[in-house]
């Protein structure tokens, strides 16, 4: 089964359970907050990302790059403290090789593999003035494989809600022969604006760091988010263009406020919730 049959069946699995949803939303979709199901409760969620105008990928020259992520996700409360989450992962590229002579459009659709998050909530926000939750996610696909780490922090005020993440991945490619490592820090704000809207602003600070060896660069991201909610599902979509950012290693995309090389300039999520 190639990817795009796989991302169909997904996302018609997700779409079948619509009748039966009960909505556990969120608020934010690159942040998480400290919140973990209740046990015995379940929820599917669909992910869709779009990462755009990026203009250099190693040596090649990309013109109207577009990247789309797919995600069906899974999530079971074993406990009131612990939850966890099977993905579905998979991608589609496209962008046009300027480096090429002619210039060349690549396109390529691929399964990226399964992913099971593990979440673990230390302090309830609900009686506690912070809640705190340990968050661990593998990924294998057969020829990659990830491990990502991240300690989320949180909590509500009245109709605020705030949530605070720090993230580690290290991600293995090219038959699991090369590595490389991630750092992120993440924050979100969000107010409600009645039962059902709800609006905030998302930052993201990512890093690459290949081999552990130097550090490749630095992206600072800053953009909206908006939540509509229903009683039986749910969706949350986030706008986050690139603010700044800065390569290390020279100048290779020729841009000096903007990493355009290992980030892009607009990053685009929609995730939409049932749970029953």
């Amino acid at each position: 089964m190639n990817g795009n049959k796989l991302m169909l069946l997904a996302a018609l699995v997700g779409g079948l359970t619509l009748n039966h949803a009960h909505a556990d939303e969120r608020r934010f979709t690159y942040v998480y907050e400290p919140e973990v199901l209740t046990k015995g409760a379940m929820e599917i969620e669909s992910w869709v990302t779009l990462r755009t105008l990026r203009t250099k990928g190693g040596d090649v020259q990309q013109g109207g790059f577009q990247q789309w992520e797919f995600r069906e996700e899974l999530e079971y409360g074993v406990t009131d403290r612990y939850s966890v989450s099977l993905y579905l992962n998979g991608q589609s590229e496209n962008y046009r090789d300027l480096s090429a002579a002619p210039p060349a459009n690549v396109s390529r659709t691929r399964f990226t593999g399964v992913s099971l998050e593990n979440r673990y909530m230390l302090v309830n926000p609900a009686n506690h003035s912070v809640g705190v939750t340990l968050y661990l996610e593998p990924r294998f696909s057969g020829d990659e494989a990830e491990l990502e780490q991240k300690l989320i922090i949180g909590q509500r005020h009245g109709d605020w809600k705030w949530a605070f993440n720090l993230s580690h991945a290290t991600e293995w490619s090219n038959n699991l022969h090369d590595k490389e490592g991630e750092l992120e820090a993440s924050f979100g704000l969000s107010r409600d604006l009645d039962k059902h809207w709800s609006l905030g602003l998302e930052f993201r600070n990512h890093n690459e760091l290949p081999d552990y060896r130097r550090w490749e660069n630095t992206a600072f991201f800053l953009g909206p988010v908006v939540n509509y909610r229903q009683e039986k599902w749910w969706a949350t979509l986030t706008v986050l263009p690139q603010i700044y950012g800065r390569s290390f290693l020279g100048n290779p995309d020729n841009n000096r406020t903007l990493d355009l090389e290992g980030h892009e300039r607009l990053n685009i999520r929609l995730i939409f919730g049932l749970s029953f």
